[in-house]
């Protein structure tokens, strides 16, 4: 098979749709609303959608990996806006090194686990 893809657009839910639109708009994505319930979230040629769907089963094991280029800046700015304190659940956890590379961890509004890091070069 030869993969001529163009993007990859994984789906997550939100307990309260409303809430996690502002989260991930506060995190620096940019909102193309498709309807009323259903988002896409974009940035440098990437991106997600977002709907208004709530199974906790299906959320609560929802992992996504965004790979930057340097994750210790990522974390700096994502550290500096607070999220925490606007946000009910929302987590940070600091930068963990592997034998990969370095990522930290950021637990949306709905509980979706964010890994955000960068592998060796």
């Amino acid at each position: 098979m030869n993969h001529k893809a163009i993007s990859i657009r994984p789906f997550i839910g939100a307990r309260d749709f409303d809430v996690s639109r502002r989260f991930y708009r506060d995190l620096g994505f940019e909102e193309v609303l498709l309807e009323h319930n259903f988002s896409y979230f974009k940035t440098e040629g990437i991106g997600f959608y977002l709907q208004d769907a709530y199974v906790k089963d299906w959320v609560d094991n929802t992992m996504v990996f965004l790979e930057v280029d340097d994750v210790a800046r990522y974390y700096d700015e994502i550290l500096a806006l607070d999220l925490p304190s606007k946000y009910e659940g929302v987590r940070l956890v600091p930068i963990r090194n592997h034998p990969w590379g370095r990522e930290c961890f950021l637990h949306d509004p709905s509980g979706i686990l964010w890994h955000i890091g960068e592998f060796k070069k």
